[in-house]
């Protein structure tokens, strides 16, 4: 099928950047990703992802990641101890 509409949006340079890095690591270009993406929102009848705002626990954990605190293990069978599975 002919490609028949053009599609303009404005996004920041950076998260431009950054998706192009991901759409280059998976072989498709960033046309290719945006008609990926409108087929899915066809396919699915909406956003083809959760678009939630996080709660305020989350926000924490992703903020003390952010500053490299909390807890880390050596191993898989560490993290699954302390998480009593």
């Amino acid at each position: 099928m002919s490609k028949s509409s053009q599609i303009s949006a404005r996004i920041s340079s950076v998260d431009k950047k950054r998706a192009e890095m991901v759409f280059e690591t998976l072989g498709v270009t960033a046309s290719q990703a945006i008609t990926l993406f409108y087929k899915q929102v066809y396919l699915r009848k909406g956003i083809p992802f959760p678009v939630e705002i996080p709660n305020q626990e989350t926000l924490d954990a992703i903020e003390e990641a952010r500053a490299g605190e909390g807890k880390s293990f050596e191993s898989v069978d560490a993290l699954m101890k302390d998480l009593g599975v």
